[in-house]
């Protein structure tokens, strides 16, 4: 078990640091069972919350810094919940629909997508840079949010992230790894072959290439 306070005291020692990491890793496995009474405690106190907090720490810190999380100014976290279920489409209105029709939504979109995107609506001086899963019952998903504020002087002197801060609208083109991930952009190979740069400009380009034939 690795002392937590020790890591005030040197903060430059990089074995504790990834002992610390490796074993919240491994506490994340199995989270139910490993947190014990903390899973429940934090479920009955997020539900009684709004769907969209700000936090000051990450729950998880080694997803959060392995997704490039950093503890400066211009970094915002906010946990996002989002409803479990499916989605409907309008009400039929002032026509008449077949016995067949159905309100059912099928969405292209993940919970953990469909989280950002929300957290970005809230804050629209800011980028999502990543996210990732935090916790679920039988009606909402949390999601924690990274974002980054597009304009202050401290994200636009970071080499790492300053990169973020002129992709205006990155969530919403599917260049987060959520959306990398619905998109099928993790895998290459076979069935992968139509994905890039995406369904849209691959069938674009194919288009063009029929009618020059």
């Amino acid at each position: 078990m690795v002392n937590i306070s020790n890591l005030y005291k040197s903060p430059l020692n990089p074995n504790l640091i990834m002992a610390l990491y490796q074993r919240i890793r491994e506490l994340w496995k199995n989270p139910k069972e490993s947190l014990g009474p903390l899973w429940q405690e934090r479920l009955v106190q997020w539900r009684q919350e709004p769907s969209s907090v700000r936090i000051e720490r990450p729950t998880r810190l080694d997803r959060a810094r392995s997704l490039g999380y950093k503890a400066k100014q211009g970094i915002i976290l906010i946990r996002q919940r989002v409803d479990r279920g499916g989605r409907l489409n309008k009400k039929y209105r002032k026509r008449r629909m077949p016995r067949h029709a159905s309100r059912r939504k099928d969405l292209a979109m993940s919970y953990q997508w469909i989280a950002e995107q929300r957290a970005q609506k809230r804050h629209v001086n800011c980028e999502v840079l990543n996210s990732y899963y935090v916790a679920h019952d039988g009606t909402y998903f949390w999601y924690e949010v990274i974002l980054v504020d597009r304009a202050h002087p401290v994200i636009l002197a970071d080499k790492n992230l300053s990169g973020v801060a002129f992709q205006k609208g990155r969530v919403y083109r599917g260049l987060t790894s959520a959306g990398k991930k619905t998109r099928g952009l993790l895998h290459k190979g076979k069935g992968a072959e139509k994905l890039r740069p995406s369904k849209t400009a691959n069938r674009k380009v194919r288009l063009t290439d029929d009618r020059t034939q």
